[in-house]
């Protein structure tokens, strides 16, 4: 008997009858069956009647426009539908609601007006991403399919971030890495380009934060000889040397709006032109790009291109933060200490049970990078092969003495947090800049525009950088 796959099931929310009609009809064409409703209600009442493989819905049902509606009706259907994913509709005036919706659970969201393209590939993706595991998705089972090595953890959203990297890599489909600072997104993009057919080319990395507006061009295209005063010899750009293998581009949301422009060309035809050069060149790219930023409140806000979003965000990884797995910070804990005293080749280290459930219980608002620094810096200053919760502690009071008065921060929104931060840098470091970004840990072209923004920047200060 042949096994005649069925039609994918789609359920679309709105209140509007023209957006119920223009997106059933998109879904048809593609080979879903669609079917719509007006609200909540009868959205619950159709999930519990009738299996839907996904939900398109809007965040309002009504006159009301706080989105409220929107996110009441998600957290039902995670209730009692968890398996089924969920995408977002929304206004660009209301990024931040998507952005709270995906944090609370939607697989992504689009906004209105669509394009039907982009709408049909984030579909199809949503739909291949969020299929259902026949069997229980375990670490042991995702290490023996993928190399996830330098990647510690067995948390559920972590499993989730692995068994994404797993289904993705393979493909040349741009991926997009969100996470706080620190939250490993660099080696996330190691493992989509370890798992790749591109493998065996080596990745090219770039920081676009550090890359500065006048020298963007040269950076990323190569230029010729004799193309400025500079050019003694041809040199290959960024592009060229990551053809057949991967890009990443940390930092992404640093990237100004004329040299986004400069590189969406790039990503719609794989195609550059060297400065200098008389005609242009072809590559075989993958795009993988990160930020700590939500690109999509920088396109509500004007600061990032709504076209170079799409092209970077076909499949977007969101990394949890180490407090949304704490479960993972004993695995996480006991391989730097081994990884650490290895390196400085002081013998076996170990942490005692006490000292672990106190570093399960920090709020590691620096995530991994922190958890790290905070147990080299221990290993480093207590000089004993078993580390105790006093030893921590006791190196944490050394820091602070060391610090003298330490930022007070209650009561202060995190714009000022920050504007005290880097007046504080400033003054310690007499504006020299490459010392505040390196000691804010910051690109410099990221601390000019964090110095405008509050005020701070002046002329004198960048002649003296």
């Amino acid at each position: 008997m042949i096994d005649i796959p069925r039609t994918l099931r789609i359920l679309v929310v709105d209140d509007d009858h023209a957006v119920q009609v223009s997106l059933a009809l998109l879904l048809k064409q593609s080979g879903y069956a669609a079917r719509c409703c007006d609200g909540a209600a009868q959205a619950l009442a159709l999930l519990a009647a009738e299996p839907f493989d996904l939900v398109l819905q809007d965040m309002n049902f009504s006159l009301q426009t706080s989105g409220e509606e929107g996110l009441a009706l998600l957290a039902a259907i995670k209730e009692r539908h968890p398996g089924v994913p969920v995408l977002l509709m929304t206004a660009w005036g209301s990024i931040a609601l998507a952005v709270r919706g995906v944090q609370a659970g939607a697989a992504n969201f689009f906004t209105k007006p669509w394009d039907n393209l982009q709408l049909a590939h984030l579909v199809g993706a949503t739909l291949q991403l969020e299929a259902p595991s026949p069997t229980r998705v375990t670490r042991a089972s995702l290490d023996a399919q993928y190399d996830f090595s330098n990647i510690i953890g067995e948390h559920p959203k972590l499993l989730r971030v692995l068994a994404t990297i797993g289904q993705v890599a393979a493909t040349r489909a741009p991926v997009l890495i969100l996470g706080e600072s620190g939250t490993g997104k660099e080696l996330v993009a190691d493992a989509i380009h370890r798992n790749s057919p591109r493998a065996a080319r080596a990745a090219v990395k770039i920081n676009m934060g550090a890359i500065t507006p006048s020298l963007f061009e040269s950076e990323m295209f190569g230029h010729v000889r004799g193309a400025f005063t500079d050019a003694k010899l041809d040199r290959r750009g960024h592009i060229a040397c990551a053809h057949d293998s991967t890009l990443f581009m940390d930092e992404i949301g640093e990237l100004n709006r004329a040299d986004q422009v400069k590189l969406l060309r790039v990503l719609q035809d794989q195609r550059y032109q060297p400065v200098g050069a008389s005609r242009s060149e072809q590559a075989d790219v993958r795009i993988v790009s990160a930020t700590n930023q939500e690109l999509a409140e920088l396109v509500a806000a004007g600061d990032f291109r709504e076209d170079l979003f799409y092209r970077l965000n076909l499949i977007t990884i969101r990394l949890p933060p180490l407090r949304e797995r704490r479960s993972d910070i004993a695995l996480l804990a006991s391989h730097i200490v081994s990884a650490v005293a290895d390196g400085y080749g002081l013998g076996a280290a170990s942490i005692t049970p006490q000292a672990m459930e106190w570093l399960s219980a920090q709020p590691w608002p620096g995530n991994i990078r922190q958890l790290r620094q905070t147990l080299e810096r221990t290993l480093l200053l207590g000089g004993k092969s078993q580390l105790t919760q006093a030893d921590f502690i006791g190196a944490d009071q050394r820091d602070q003495a060391g610090a003298g008065n330490r930022l007070g921060v209650d009561g202060m929104t995190l714009e000022q947090v920050e504007r005290h931060m880097i007046e504080a840098a400033m003054t310690q470091h007499q504006g020299n800049i490459s010392r505040v970004a390196k000691a804010l840990g910051l690109s410099r072209t990221a601390l000019y525009r964090r110095l405008g923004r509050h005020g701070l920047g002046s002329a004198e200060q960048e002649a003296g950088a």
